[in-house]
């Protein structure tokens, strides 16, 4: 069983599960960031074959190097991208896209098997249980979600799928807030048994809301390679949007598939995200949570400012890594204050 006895049992253990849930944050984050490092690299469809259990163990003879390499030299990407790339090289890719593949199993089994211990010794507080599970169910369908994105790439196209790519991250990000906003639910508990779970208003949702759009539009933007589209700013060439930019049929197919008005949308729905989160953090000062709302407007700052000095460097790899790496703690910060706000509503 993974409810706890009715009421609050004084075996539940709701300080201890959150630092828990936020230690797989962490881990979280860090898969962001070597997501991003594989996008970036080109790393993605090094690996041709999903293998959940057995793939954990990388080639360790020259006889397995030269196996996957063979695999890999099958595909669009090496066919009409890689051709005549070395072993060594292969070797390089492959890093990047095996980690990511092994962190997002190690995330697996640091959620799974601590929930099952704490199931186990019945430390779940009632209502709680079947939230954990749903959370990793949704790791779990993470999971093929990753596969499925790769699998776009390795028959007709050269990369994968920029809206799977989308799904992807963005089901990733939907995993970190859910885990933040339950350990700050089980935080309230373990102050005060009489705390109930923070409800979400409507104005909270729609500057999250902001924000999910535009990381969504953000790894359309990568999927596409559209932040090479323009490396200046504000304009994009001499003018806020360039004259003459071919427009795909349906007019709507522009704003998820033409990589010039993804980054016009990208760069300037920023914005507008930035005024949501700046609102969220002024309600987080007035709820009594200066810090985190000090958090905000810092974390927002900085990912206007490394948006920027990713067009202006070319997609330097570091800096759009940092932008992304941003995007994540701007994330959890914007998670924290909406449900410091939200829990204050709900007094």
């Amino acid at each position: 069983m993974l409810q706890a006895t009715p009421g609050y049992s004084t075996t539940a253990r709701p300080l201890a599960i959150a630092r828990w849930l936020y230690a797989v944050a962490a881990l979280i984050v860090a898969m962001v960031i070597v997501g991003g490092i594989t996008r970036l690299t080109e790393s993605g469809l090094s690996i041709t074959e999903w293998k959940p259990i057995s793939g954990i163990i990388p080639p360790l003879t020259d006889a397995q190097w030269q196996a996957e390499f063979a695999n890999y030299q099958r595909i669009p990407e090496y066919q009409q991208l890689n051709r005549g790339m070395t072993l060594d090289g292969f070797k390089a890719i492959f890093f990047w896209e095996y980690l990511h593949r092994v962190l997002g199993r190690v995330i697996g089994m640091a959620f799974a098997l601590p929930l099952i211990w704490f199931a186990l010794r019945r430390r779940i507080p009632t209502g709680y249980g079947w939230r954990l599970v749903a959370l990793l169910a949704l790791g779990g369908l993470q999971g093929a979600i990753g596969w499925w994105m790769v699998a776009s790439g390795l028959s007709e196209r050269t990369d994968v799928s920029h809206v799977r790519l989308a799904v992807h991250l963005v089901t990733a990000l939907t995993i970190l807030a859910g885990i933040v906003w339950t350990a700050r639910d089980l935080g309230a508990l373990a102050a005060s048994p009489l705390a109930r779970p923070a409800r979400m208003t409507l104005g909270v949702a729609a500057a999250l809301l902001l924000l999910f759009v535009q990381i969504t539009y953000g790894a359309f933007t990568a999927g596409l390679d559209a932040g090479y589209a323009f490396a200046s700013w504000p304009l994009m060439g001499e003018t806020l949007f360039p004259s003459g930019v071919p427009m795909l049929t349906p007019a709507a197919a522009n704003i998820v598939d033409n990589a010039i008005v993804v980054q016009f949308i990208h760069r300037w729905l920023a914005f507008a995200t930035a005024a949501g989160l700046l609102w969220l953090a002024w309600r987080a000062r007035l709820a009594g949570h200066e810090l985190v709302a000090t958090a905000v407007v810092v974390l927002v700052t900085i990912q206007i400012a490394l948006g920027i000095a990713t067009l202006l460097s070319g997609v330097e790899i570091l800096v759009a890594v940092s932008h992304q790496a941003n995007a994540a703690l701007l994330l959890i910060a914007s998670v924290i204050a909406a449900h410091g706000v939200s829990a204050r509503s709900t007094r």
